[in-house]
């Protein structure tokens, strides 16, 4: 499978992780969640997971409101705890 934005593979050979990385940045606030092959079952059960995560948190911060310029203290908990749940 081929890494996709905001979605990258990580492989490791000295590792035990094997797995996806979801990392995305808005308004100077930078989230990021790793979903392992090992927890999920197989590689493609773990980017569906990275890519059901990805759409929840872009409709999020999409949706937000800028205060100065930046997500408020509320939206970036609720990307957290979603973050958390996946």
């Amino acid at each position: 499978m081929k890494s996709i934005k905001n979605l990258t593979r990580l492989t490791y050979e000295t590792a035990a992780f094997q797995g996806w990385r979801l990392a995305i940045s808005r308004s100077g606030t930078a989230f990021a969640k790793y979903f392992s092959d090992k927890q999920h079952g197989s590689e493609r059960k773990s980017f569906a997971a990275g890519q059901a995560a990805l759409t929840a948190v872009k409709a999020i911060l999409d949706g937000a409101k800028l205060v100065n310029g930046k997500h408020t203290a509320a939206t970036i908990r609720k990307v957290e705890k979603l973050l958390e749940q996946a």
